[in-house]
């Protein structure tokens, strides 16, 4: 097994809150620029675990001039991208394989027509939906009476999805996604890695938010940014406790672009070398 400094061959980094400079921060800028050559200096492959939808992820990476990924997961994992030689990005047809199993011929056209008689949402726009991820606005006001309507709807039609509600903290509008069951972001890694026949250790995971903390708890090691809620911390914490981990999870001091490149700092010193 790998000891706590043994250096890893993988990066899979959050976005928002992780990898991306808060407000423009000039250290975080800096610290980006460092983060990209010690990740070349080590020969470590870069996977990025995001929330967003995949054109959302590439104008992120222009905006904030981010090291190109060899891979995406993004649709809140219900998408997964491999960096061709060109540099574009293709689906890995493999993992739509996988998703198209698990929904059992419920696509997410039907899906909307189970839920079409359901007031107060509204389809967000195209950009945002995917073969297996269907995404509603809704009132926040209204939030909670919406989601009881859509799970009771999920369970008379046996439909294998579930629902994920969050309120929009700039236009407080209400989000709704509505996910394969037991798809996730964390789910998405977990298949990646298994394709990749890598060790659960090989694989550094940087976030700081709750729908990190799947991943945060899965058994790689985790770097939670010191921007984290303390509650965060403390359930990934708990958990790697009560699995017996002990070198498993950095707690870093610096925020958001800074921790995840003193994290990769704490498990890998720059007088490392990355196995070839």
């Amino acid at each position: 097994m790998n000891s706590p400094h043994t250096a890893p061959l993988v990066l899979a980094t959050d976005l928002d809150g992780t990898l991306i400079p808060l407000d423009d921060n000039p250290q975080h800028r800096r610290d980006l620029s460092v983060l990209q050559t010690e990740l070349q200096q080590r020969k470590a492959s870069l996977v990025f675990v995001t929330g967003r939808h995949f054109e959302s992820v590439q104008q992120a990476i222009t905006q904030y001039q981010l090291p190109l990924p060899q891979w995406i997961i993004c649709d809140v994992g219900t998408s997964l991208f491999a960096r061709q030689p060109n540099d574009d990005f293709a689906p890995v047809t493999a993992y739509a394989q996988h998703l198209q199993q698990r929904i059992e011929g419920t696509t997410v056209e039907r899906l909307q027509q189970h839920l079409a008689a359901i007031d107060g949402m509204r389809l967000q726009e195209s950009e945002k939906q995917g073969p297996f991820k269907l995404s509603y606005y809704a009132d926040a006001a209204g939030l909670d009476g919406i989601v009881e309507q859509i799970e009771a709807r999920l369970q008379t039609t046996a439909a294998p999805y579930r629902v994920i509600a969050s309120v929009d903290p700039f236009n407080n509008d209400g989000l709704i996604d509505l996910l394969p069951r037991g798809v996730s972001k964390a789910h998405a890694l977990e298949f990646w890695s298994q394709q990749q026949d890598l060790d659960r250790q090989a694989i550094l995971f940087a976030g700081d938010s709750g729908n990190d903390v799947a991943a945060l708890t899965a058994g790689y090691r985790s770097i939670v940014v010191g921007n984290a809620a303390d509650t965060v911390v403390q359930q990934v914490r708990q958990t790697h406790q009560s699995q017996g981990w002990t070198d498993r999870l950095y707690v870093a001091k610096a925020m958001a672009t800074s921790g995840v490149l003193e994290g990769l700092r704490h498990y890998a010193p720059r007088t490392s070398a990355f196995p070839g």
